[in-house]
This record gives C-alpha cells, structure tokens and sequence, in this order.
C-alpha cells in the first residue's frame, strides 16, 4: 500500500473506470454498469464505516485484501447475500483493479494482491426448466379473450420461441418484428449489447401479426410490444408477476409445478432442453440463444433427466467378473506401473 497516495486519486480512478473505461473502452451493458455502481456504493460505504471517514475522504490507503475479505464476509454474514452475489461484487472490485493497475503504477501491488482474491465456490443449483406439457399447462391458464390475457399470451409464446432474457423480451420494440421473408425477431438490446435474429415459428409469428394489428401498432416504428395495464412498458418484475399467476395456476392440475423455483429466466432454460431434445447440436443453440460460448450452452446437455436415461440405455453394463485385478498381485505399485 502507498502511503503517499493523495485521498484525490481513488475518486479519480472510480471517475475513470465509470464513465470511460467500462462504456468506452470495454463496452459494458447498462446493466453490467449500474451493478459495478451497486457494488462500489456497498463497498465505500463498508469502508468509511470502519475507517470512520466520510466516503469522500478515502484513499487507496484504507484498501487492503483484509479490507476487501471483511467486506466480502460482511456481504454474506451481515447482509445475509448469496455466494453469487458476493462474487458479483468481487467481480466489479477486481475488474476496477486491472483498470487501475493499467493507469496508476504505484498502485499494482496493491492491485496484484487484491486481483489474487479468489472468488467462492458453492453448491451447484439444480436449473429448473419447463417440460413442454408444464409450459402447455400454463399457456392453457391464460385468458386470451381479455386484453391483458392475450397479451400474455403472446408475451409467454415469444419468450419460449425465442428463448431470450426477461429483459430482452420487455425490450424489443414493433420494428425489431419480420415476417417476410421469414418471420423473425431482432434481439437489439441483448447481453453485453450484442444483438442477433432470432427465427419465429409460424404459430408465434401468427399470433404477434394478430397482436400488433389488435393493438394497432405501426410494425415499421419503434413501439414498444408489450405494456401493463397503465399503458407505460412492462418491466421484468412485471413479466415475473404474470408468470408467478400462472404458474399457480397451473399446479392444481400439474402438482410438478408447485415443486420447481420458476423464474422468467426458467422459460430461456426451457426453450434450450427443448431444442437439445429436439436434436439440435450446442452450437446452433448457443447461436439461438445468444450465448458467447457452447461452454454455456453446454450444461444443458447435463441437466435433462430423460436425456440421461437414454445414455444409461445406450451404454452396456459394466461386467465386474472381467475386473483387472493383476496389480494386487504385484508386491511392488511401481514396478506394476512402469509396465503399463
């Protein structure tokens, strides 16, 4: 730690990292921004706590791996946050040090030691997703005789077909709609700002042309498709409060329902082991989904259990009787092994 630095230069690399590095030089989201900010709002905050100086009067003095450690256990005893949350808040604490161990020398030890915080690992949870009876279940819950029901309708269909994020969804305005000469969806506004087209089937692409013609929405201008009762755009947290109605709904008549944690984000799952049954390989997928890498795509090649018992079919038992056992013979491991 430099004990020189002037309290002036943390406020100037957080200035920097915000408003140049993150937008201008990485291309950060929106949404990857406000969560850094999020992140740095706690942090200083902890810090002037237990420096006893108002945020503004830090320094890169008060900053330490202690520093950061205590903060991080703050965040999970105190704050009672989840292992992911605290990684997502050591993502932002780490990506701020390269930014600063690239601009200000005399802090890349400091930099070095903090960036070496590892982040936590903790149990894995089971990705919940629809089977197609379950979301069939659902859709059959809506009312599409009402404005607000066929709204849904169509809101829900789309989701699956296009297997995109809540916030992608609420997001995507008349003129991102083509329907010659295939019907298709541009994603504009989708993670990390990287948009792509995403095919509709010809039952979907059916039900937004009837939509937006009800609605009387000029398909060649940037209107927003989907509204709440107030006429304002809907927002993610409304897409999980239709979905939330629904899905209670829908138990009584499907009990496997009432067992699953579904989520907006459960519909993107499901249109992904939807497509891997459907024999569609990783890469077309991950090009579906608009993942950056099949690695991410990949764990859903693991998580189907009918997917798993059909590999189980396909493979033959393991005969024990045929086990090699010739090196328990063998008084010496070593010599057992140089000869294989």
């Amino acid at each position: 730690m430099s004990k020189a630095a002037k309290p002036s230069e943390l406020g100037k690399a957080l200035r920097g990292f915000f408003t140049d590095y993150l937008s201008n030089q990485k291309g950060a989201s929106d949404h990857t921004i406000s969560s850094y900010r999020d992140s740095f709002k706690l942090f200083l905050c902890f810090l002037a706590a237990q420096s006893g100086r108002a945020p503004f009067q830090l320094s890169f003095d008060a900053i330490c791996v202690d520093s950061v450690l205590a903060f991080l256990n703050h965040l999970e005893q105190e704050r009672g946050n989840s292992i992911a949350t605290r990684n997502s808040r050591l993502a932002a604490i780490h990506s701020f040090f390269r930014y600063v161990a690239s601009i200000l020398p005399d802090q890349l030890s400091l930099s070095q030691r903090v960036l070496a915080i590892p982040f936590k690992h903790g149990p894995t949870r089971i990705i919940e997703y629809l089977e197609f009876d379950e979301l069939q279940a659902v859709l059959d819950q809506v009312d599409r005789h009402t404005t607000l029901g066929h709204r849904d309708y169509v809101l829900l269909t789309l989701m699956f077909n296009t297997g995109a994020r809540v916030q992608e969804v609420v997001d995507i305005v008349a003129s991102d709609l083509s329907f010659a000469p295939t019907p298709s969806v541009r994603i504009q506004r989708g993670k990390g700002n990287k948009a792509r087209i995403c095919p509709l089937w010809s039952c979907c692409a059916e039900l937004l042309r009837d939509y937006i013609a009800k609605r009387g929405i000029d398909s060649h201008q940037p209107e927003v498709l989907f509204r709440n009762h107030l006429g304002t755009p809907l927002t993610r947290f409304g897409v999980r409060y239709i979905l939330n109605k629904y899905i209670a709904q829908a138990a009584v008549s499907k009990p496997s329902l009432a067992r699953k944690r579904i989520h907006p984000h459960s519909i993107r799952h499901s249109t992904a082991v939807h497509l891997l049954k459907s024999g569609n390989d990783l890469a077309s997928i991950a090009s579906w989904l608009g993942h950056a890498s099949c690695a991410t795509t990949n764990k859903y090649a693991t998580m189907d259990v009918d997917m798993k018992r059909a590999v189980i079919a396909r493979a033959a038992p393991v005969e024990s009787a045929d086990t090699d056992k010739s090196w328990q013979h063998d008084d010496d491991l070593l010599t057992w092994l140089e000869t294989l």
